[in-house]
Parts: C-alpha cells; structure tokens; sequence
C-alpha cells in the first residue's frame, strides 16, 4: 500500500467541528495517481513506487511537439509499452524481458515514495481512499519565490536606527566584515539574497477530512507553496 499521494493546493479555508470550533485547513485536490513503476532492491537496490498526477498533453497525431507544456516522445515511451525504439528492439533481440508499463497517458508530476512495495503493481491507481486511516501527514511543495530579499524580510532583522547619524542605511544589515583574525566570514552569515522558491516539508499535520467523491482532503494549518503548486503528501514518520 502506498502511503502518499500527489495533488494540487487549492487554497485555505475554515470548517466548525462537531464542538463548534472553527478549524484553518488547506484544501488539496488529491489523486487520482497512477502507479508508473516499482522500484526493487534486485534491480534498482532499493524500494519505491513511482507515482504520476495529472495527464500530460502529447501532440496531435503525426504532427510535431510544438510547445514545452506537450509530452515528449522519451515521457509517451515511460507509460507506453506501444511506442517502438531501437533500444528496445535490441533488448528484445538479446532476449532481456520489457519491464511493465502503466499504459496511461504521460504525466505532469512525477515522485517517488520509498518503503514497502508489497501489493503495489503497475498501473494500479492511488485515490484518497488509501489515506482515510491516516491520522497525520508531512506536506512537501516548492515555496513561493520572492526574488532578491534584503536581510529585513528574509532574516527578520530589525533594521538600523532611524536617526542620530544613521543616514540612507535604515535597511541594510550593518557590518559584516572581521577583524586581522580570521580576516573572513563564516559560512552560513546571514545576508541578503534569494528568499524563497524552494523545497520545503511542513510536518506532522493533522489530516482533518477526506472526501472520496471528489478526490479532495482537508489539512488543518498551511502548506508550503502557491495555490495551483503541486504537493506531496505522505504520512508522517515524526512521533508524538
């Protein structure tokens, strides 16, 4: 059983209990996955599954690949045992046995999840179903990007003094040299620069509710990412 899944945020709302609390929770729109591949410890030394979300548009028969957003012929030929290759007319002529394709249409985002593989076979779909006796999740996504951040916002530094001698610096960070000895910086100095745009994991949240039907489940608290940013939701391995 694959204990994850792929999805799109939606955005955040605000659902009442059966106490009548009102609770913050991300709306994510979750699966359906399909299994792409089985990695085992025999052939690939470790084990994972591989799942897809979201079809990918291909072009039009017998014309060319005219825009990056269509699947290339290399991601059509990861889910397709149809397309013909040299490569694998030479595997088949050595007699080494094709490995299983989902047969499905190529896919936007594709992760893996490491661990137990038992019952797992290509093509088999993934649906928030599986997730139903989850109690809490880690939450995987690409931060929103904020470019090029000066150490007040991205460091939170509280700024310089706005008057005696202070003048057109209120915002910088101060010094930042050393003295004779060591006559460097430290690794890891906190300055100014790329804030954002990265892979981050909020953990441990509470998996409020599931909703089958239309493939969507409730987070309570916020995950990383934009609205429209694709997620990973896995359950968590953190105690207590």
């Amino acid at each position: 059983m694959v204990k994850g899944i792929l999805g799109r945020k939606v955005g955040m709302t605000q659902i009442y209990d059966e106490s009548g609390e009102v609770i913050p929770v991300t709306v994510i729109q979750a699966g359906p996955c399909q299994v792409l591949q089985v990695r085992t410890i025999e052939r690939d030394g470790y084990e994972a599954v591989q799942l897809g979300f979201e079809d990918k548009r291909r072009p039009s028969e017998n014309m060319k690949r005219s825009r990056s957003s269509q699947a290339r012929r290399s991601e059509r030929g990861h889910v397709s045992s149809k397309l013909s290759s040299k490569n694998a007319s030479r595997r088949a002529a050595a007699g080494v046995e094709a490995l299983p394709k989902a047969e499905c249409e190529p896919k936007k985002f594709i992760r893996e999840f490491r661990g137990a593989i038992e019952g797992v076979e290509v093509g088999q779909e993934v649906t928030v179903a599986d997730l139903a006796e989850i109690p809490k999740v880690d939450v995987t996504a690409t931060s929103k990007g904020r470019g090029f951040a000066g150490v007040m916002k991205r460091h939170n530094f509280s700024g310089q003094r706005a008057t005696h001698g202070v003048k057109k610096v209120h915002r910088h960070a101060g010094g930042t040299g050393m003295s004779a000895a060591p006559s460097r910086l430290f690794k890891g100095k906190r300055m100014a620069g790329q804030y954002g745009n990265a892979k981050v994991t909020t953990r441990n949240l509470e998996l409020v509710s599931v909703d089958e039907e239309n493939n969507l489940i409730a987070i309570r608290g916020a995950v990383p990412g934009p609205n429209g940013g694709f997620v990973v939701v896995r359950e968590t391995n953190k105690l207590g």
